[in-house]
């Protein structure tokens, strides 16, 4: 079985949030469509990740979730992860302990891209978190589908570039 791996990026607040949350369920649901089984690796550090993981529930409820599995990639363990456990398909910790806190995140980010065959960003700033981990997947050469207005033609339909 071919598993297309995706990852999610994206800053902690969403400005237009059903803009955002519609191009999410497009890309998603084309996955679940067109791909033989997709992984989808999300994180938990704010709003945009939180709706990446709502949009996928959703998406595996409307079309089953025997082709796809939602995965929670954490930098460090966090407090509730039995609760999370129950939401999840599965959660990993891909990072040894040997990684100091304050750069976990970036690391994770790093692992993310480097794990992925693609990434979805949600990324309007050209600052923080979400905007380095954008340019070293540029770098990276990965497949990046940017949820942004610029890739959205008069018609309404999100255009890979």
């Amino acid at each position: 079985m071919e598993i297309f791996r995706v990852s999610f990026i994206g800053h902690r607040e969403v400005d237009d949030f059903r803009f955002v949350e519609d191009q999410l369920e497009r890309i998603v649901r084309d996955l679940i469509q067109t791909k033989e089984y997709v992984e989808f690796y999300v994180g938990r550090n704010g709003e945009f990740d939180i709706m990446v993981a709502s949009v996928i529930k959703r998406a595996k409820r409307d079309y089953g979730d025997a082709n796809s599995s939602m995965i929670l990639v954490l930098p460090y363990p966090i407090a509730d992860m039995d609760m999370m456990e129950d939401f999840y398909d599965e959660i990993w910790l891909p990072l040894g302990s040997d990684v100091h806190f304050k750069s976990a995140i970036t690391k994770r980010n790093e692992w993310l891209v480097e794990n992925s065959d693609m990434l979805v960003a949600y990324v309007i700033r050209d600052t923080g978190g979400a905007a380095t981990c954008l340019h070293y997947a540029e770098k990276s050469g990965i497949q990046i589908e940017r949820i942004d207005r610029e890739n959205i033609e008069k018609d309404g339909i999100f255009r890979r570039p």
